[in-house]
């Protein structure tokens, strides 16, 4: 007998408590995630790409449901065949048996009391598993990478797509199965079917209990059997040896991999042994097969392959590795585009021959773009001079991009157009900065909604050479362009080289250090309530945001911000929008969730708008043989780790795979997302074309923007990540790489301090191309050689249209050394003439030294170039200023003919290390932008030609300024710090008696 217990009930008041605690319980966890639903929906609503949060969310359901549903009745099933067996008569064990109790109230709704377990653990697993809905989506629109793997000749394809896929049903069936045979075995044992043995009686089992549990069992080592097969090709981007190379080695193949198929077919017979068991009442045959499978899993799985490693491939690892480590360097070059011929160009023994002079001289691209506007110091210059009103601001970290510029000619109303460096940023809302009586709702959200314009600096000029007049605070200072509300139509801004048509800025970075970061903006009445200048209001007229024209809505943001104004307030009206999410990379983000956005984004201006240019990644974690790489750690520099505000860094994600598939777009004063394809190849962009049909322009349209493609630039995340990948991969060879004694290093930043040397960020400037003399805007680092200062290496990646992404890597001769970046700083601050200058000035002014530049000039010169910055020591309205110019030239690799300029302006700068100021000096007042083109026939080395202009004091100012260079060459070789000071005076004279008569 089962014993007879009355039931637990509950009064009706009890009853009436706990539905409204469940009730209210419901709402405090549901309602958030309505709210967010709706609104989430709104906002897409807003940009157009509803079909985004959509797809999302269906496809999020149907794999909630799909898997809750299947767990959910894999676990009822279990539970509910050990009680449909159950035996008719269990005899109590005691009196106070405590499973009696058990078995009344189960008996009485088994259908319910088994329903709820599997109900809850199924909607975990259902929860657990939508958060994988782009697993699901890539497999179901995969696209094939017309690659195979050198091992089991699938294509990357599977690995990519198929293979995540059928791990995540594997994981799912082995969890339903693990619960369902932990449930099955309760159930018999709660109503008999299994008894335990003590007391002086033998356990027992029912043949009902036998043959349920040992089928659950033989499903799951099927279940596992599929697990090892799959195991197979998780061998392919094995960590073994991660200190060399991820994929898999000698042992994977040789050992690991045999090792799993021996262990699937172990798993098939233990399968076959428990479902044996249905027929044979011996327990023992599927006993031992689970003890074989727990021992053949220790010793074949783990003991062998440690063993075959340690003491058979370690010792010779040279040699059986070299295969392994080719397939690494091949997949790798694959998987990041930098293979050698394709995507990147190197350039052997690079600067092994001196460069000849006239070369040199004639580098106009170059010498005339020397950017001594360095964009992290000169953010304080921004701030003093254009920040106009305390709640506007710019980034810590500003821009670098490239606009035509129109320069006359000397001594001619001719113009040229040249393509100049400028460094940008437009003029933001930074809500960090309101004054306590502005931080009311109204004006938080209503008054101060927008910024207003674009700042530009010609990244290669200030207003002129600092300390050119005692009388005056010019010298040093940027030179800006400035298009706002008050410049914009006043006269000669036709002329100017960038030109704006609607310069508020609605959408920006600073609004990302702000939460919640939303604007109100509209007006039915005519009434205009947001600041636009003193004593000027304006109202937002795009066609954009969300509308607030209804309680409904305004009640559901209420609730989502927690801010009773969205009701109450009467600045509300039927014609407001709400503009948020407004900073361009989140925005971007959320509009493409399947995107990795670079660290940095930069506004430009298109066609007279302001866009903000977001570059986008497609990453796979897992590409056979290709090297796993952590994109937080490969892309961290000083400048990443350093710089406030708005500085951020790529997840702390493991990938094998990046492609710069996407270039974004994010209006300033709309908040438009435009998607464009970049990369026409990627397969993963593909894909997430089909998830997402139309969110992603074709590259077609992109094609057509001309203005937009000039504007692009090679990102600068990727090209770290190369960088640190190719300071490697540049060694094709197996046995050099294992070796690792051709290796490079990415150096230390020489600007920031001992304590914190970071690694040196790369730099956007306009140069000559690698092998040529017309100029290109580029992205370039150094290398230095592995764990040593020296320079190693001088890497470019093309960022102009024409030619955009090929890298070039030149490669410096190994039997010679060469200054690298910290040597050439070092050299460059310590030369007597620097340093007692320097000692001087710091007693009064506070010294920052901007980037440290290295420009490959007239083809194996190697100038590095280096500004160098003063501002008050104390006080909220320091502002930087150039001070000096600092340069330091090498000819060739290992050459002694080594020397430093250090003077106000680059011209200067340049002659005092023999390279001829005519590229690089202007016929205004700046502080080194070059508007004078450089000789193109037969050019004279020691001073520059005249360019055809008959002018007898112009020549004699170039005979004397050849003379003056000349004597600067012979004090620096003799020694004479005297004879080299009364040359460098010389010099100073003769540039300016030439720039004088119109040089």
């Amino acid at each position: 007998m089962t014993g007879s217990h009355p039931r637990p009930s509950l009064s009706r008041r009890s009853k009436i408590l706990i539905g409204i605690g469940v009730g209210l319980l419901l709402l405090v966890l549901i309602a958030p995630r309505v709210v967010s639903l709706i609104t989430d929906w709104l906002w897409y609503s807003s940009i157009g790409y509803t079909e985004v949060m959509s797809t999302t969310i269906v496809t999020r359901i149907v794999v909630f449901a799909v898997v809750a549903v299947f767990v959910a009745a894999v676990i009822f099933g279990a539970m509910y065949a050990a009680y449909r067996v159950r035996p008719d008569f269990v005899m109590l064990s005691s009196p106070n048996d405590p499973l009696a109790r058990y078995r009344t109230t189960i008996g009485t709704r088994p259908k319910l009391m088994f329903a709820l377990p599997a109900v809850l653990i199924g909607l975990m697993a259902g929860l657990i598993a939508q958060g994988s809905w782009a697993t699901v989506q890539t497999f179901v629109n995969r696209e094939s990478f017309g690659i195979k793997d050198p091992q089991f000749n699938m294509d990357i394809g599977f690995y990519a797509f198929s293979l995540p896929f059928f791990r995540m049903i594997l994981d799912i069936v082995i969890i339903a199965l693990v619960v369902a045979f932990i449930g099955n075995l309760v159930m018999h044992y709660v109503f008999g079917g299994i008894k335990l043995g003590g007391g002086g009686q033998r356990g027992s089992l029912t043949r009902a209990a036998r043959v349920q549990l040992a089928v659950i069992a033989g499903l799951f080592m099927i279940a596992k059997a599929v697990g090892y097969w799959f195991d197979r090709y998780d061998l392919l981007y094995s960590d073994r040896r991660g200190d060399i190379f991820t994929g898999a080695t000698y042992t994977d193949i040789n050992f690991v991999l045999p090792s799993k198929l021996i262990l699937m077919a172990i798993a098939i017979v233990c399968a076959i042994a428990f479902f044996a068991a249905i027929a044979l009442r011996d327990l023992r045959i599927p006993a031992l097969a689970a003890v074989l499978m727990l021992v053949s899993a220790l010793i074949i799985g783990v003991i062998w392959p440690a063993a075959m490693e340690q003491f058979s491939v370690k010792p010779s690892a040279i040699t059986k590795e070299d295969p392994y480590i080719q397939r690494n360097i091949q997949a790798t070059t694959d998987a990041y585009r930098i293979r050698d011929g394709v995507d990147v160009t190197y350039e052997q023994n690079w600067t092994s021959t001196p460069a000849k002079p006239e070369l040199v001289n004639a580098d106009e691209p170059t010498l005339s773009n020397i950017r001594i506007l360095d964009p992290d110091v000169v953010s304080r210059a921004f701030d003093q001079r254009q920040q106009l009103k305390n709640f506007y601001g710019f980034p810590k970290q500003l821009a670098v991009d490239r606009y035509p510029v129109k320069e006359k000619l000397p001594d001619s109303e001719q113009t040229v157009e040249r393509q100049r460096d400028f460094v940008v940023a437009v003029r933001e809302l930074d809500p960090s900065k309101y004054d306590a009586n502005q931080q009311g709702w109204i004006n938080k959200h209503t008054v101060y909604t927008h910024g207003n314009g674009f700042i530009a600096a010609q990244a290669n000029k200030v207003d002129e050479a600092s300390g050119a007049d005692s009388r005056s605070d010019r010298g040093g200072q940027p030179v800006f362009l400035v298009s706002d509300l008050d410049t914009i139509g006043k006269p000669g801004y036709a002329q100017q080289p960038i030109q704006v048509k609607q310069p508020r800025i609605y959408f920006g970075e600073l609004l990302a250090n702000v939460n919640p970061d939303y604007a109100i903006v509209g007006s039915a009445d005519g009434q205009k309530h947001e600041y636009d200048g003193d004593g000027l209001t304006y109202t937002y007229t795009a066609d954009s945001g969300v509308p607030l024209s209804n309680l409904g809505t305004r009640l559901l943001y209420a609730l989502k911000y927690g801010e009773r104004n969205f009701v109450l307030s009467d600045q509300i009206n039927e014609a407001s929008k709400l503009l948020y999410n407004r900073d361009p990379r989140d925005r971007v983000k959320k509009a493409a969730p399947w995107l990795k956005v670079d660290s940095k984004t930069y506004p430009a201006v298109i066609d007279g708008q302001i866009k903000w240019i977001v570059d986008g990644y497609t990453t796979l974690q897992n590409y056979p043989y290709a090297q796993r790489m952590s994109l937080a750690e490969a892309t961290a520099d000083s400048r990443a780790t350093t710089v406030g505000q708005t500085g951020r860094q790529l997840p702390d994600e493991d990938v094998s795979y990046v492609r710069n598939s996407v270039k974004a777009t994010v209006d300033a004063y709309t908040g438009e997302v435009d998607l464009y394809q970049f990369d026409t190849q990627d397969p993963v962009l593909k894909t997430w074309m089909k998830v997402f049909p139309g969110t992603v322009k074709p590259r077609a349209d992109l094609d057509k923007n001309t203005d937009l493609l000039a504007h692009m630039r090679y990102p600068e995340d990727l090209f770290k990540l190369q960088r640190q990948l190719l300071s490697k991969y540049h060694v094709a060879d197996s046995g050099t790489f294992y070796r690792a004694n051709n290796f490079w290093t990415v150096p230390a930043d020489p600007t920031t301090s001992d304590d914190n040397r970071l690694q040196q960020p790369p730099y956007y400037f306009t140069a000559s191309r690698p092998f040529g003399y017309d100029a290109q805007y580029q992205l370039t680092a150094v290398m230095t050689a592995l764990n040593r200062p020296n320079l190693a290496a001088y890497m470019t990646a093309a960022s102009d249209p024409d030619g955009y992404g090929k890298i070039t890597v030149k490669v410096l001769p190994t039997i010679n050394q060469t200054m690298g970046p910290q040597q050439a700083a070092e050299n460059m601050t310590s030369n007597g003439r620097v340093a007692s200058d320097r000692k001087l000035v710091e007693e009064t002014t506070k010294v920052t030294y901007g980037n440290l530049l290295a420009l490959p000039v007239g083809g194996n010169g190697i100038l590095y170039v280096q500004p160098m910055y003063t501002e008050a020591k104390s006080g909220n309205s320091a502002i930087p200023k150039l001070y000096r110019v600092l340069t330091y030239y090498n000819a060739a690799a290992g050459g002694d003919n080594v020397s430093v300029g250090y003077a106000p302006t680059v011209a200067e700068a340049l002659a005092q290390v023999g390279i001829s100021p005519v590229a690089a000096t202007a016929p205004e007042k700046d502080g080194g932008a070059a508007t004078e083109p450089a000789p193109t026939a037969n050019p004279t080395p020691q001073a520059p030609s005249n360019n055809g202009k008959d002018s007898p004091a112009r020549d004699a100012a170039v005979k004397e300024l050849g003379q003056a260079l000349e004597n600067v060459r012979k004090a620096q070789s003799s020694g004479d710090f005297k004879a080299y000071g009364e040359a460098l005076d010389n010099l100073d004279k003769a540039i300016k008696k030439y720039e004088s008569t119109g040089g």
